[in-house]
């Protein structure tokens, strides 16, 4: 009776640490499997889901895309461009890489629900922006040039891409009235 009570002790304390084992690998698996999403989701072409963009083939929205620049400003960083997947929305750019979380311009969208006459807008050199956050991405969409183009950007990644867009918006495309 006291063999048959040790062995199954032993049996229990080596089921236990089994489990322990097993779980351990079962947690390194999936934080492997987290940082492997992670890793996909900074490299790689960028899926972008399509987006109502009817001025998109604008000869405005060819010369905003044939100025962007290779690289664009990101925490003091500058961060190269990051191919698109396909299907590739139209006037659509992406710049990201391991370290950074992509940022995504996009040209010839319509006017959102959200530009009403009395909308907040931030001027940055010369560019008039609407900021729209969307879950832990910021959108500012510029309002006063003949197409409408957003900066989609991480919520922490600076005023380096806002900056480097209204410079290219600035040089690009002439100013017009937000409505009107």
């Amino acid at each position: 009776m006291l063999i048959a009570a040790i062995t199954l002790g032993v049996l229990l304390a080596v089921a236990v640490a089994g489990i322990g084992v097993y779980a351990k690998i079962s947690d390194s698996r999936q934080r492997a499997a987290v940082e492997a999403a992670e890793q996909a989701r900074r490299t790689g072409p960028l899926p972008l889901a399509p987006v109502p963009a009817p001025k998109a083939g604008s000869p405005e929205c060819a010369a905003v895309l044939a100025a962007l620049p290779r690289e664009l400003t990101v925490h003091h960083d500058r961060v190269p461009r990051r191919p698109l997947a396909e299907p590739v929305p139209p006037a659509s750019v992406a710049w990201g890489d391991a370290g950074h979380d992509p940022a995504t311009v996009r040209c010839g969208m319509d006017a959102p629900a959200e530009l009403t006459p009395t909308s907040q807008l931030l001027d940055v050199s010369g560019v008039s922006w609407l900021r729209i956050d969307q879950g832990g991405d910021t959108s500012w969409l510029a309002v006063d040039r003949p197409v409408y183009v957003a900066l989609t950007v991480p919520a922490d990644a600076g005023t380096g891409p806002l900056q480097d867009l209204s410079d290219v918006l600035g040089r690009t495309l002439p100013k017009k009235p937000v409505f009107g």
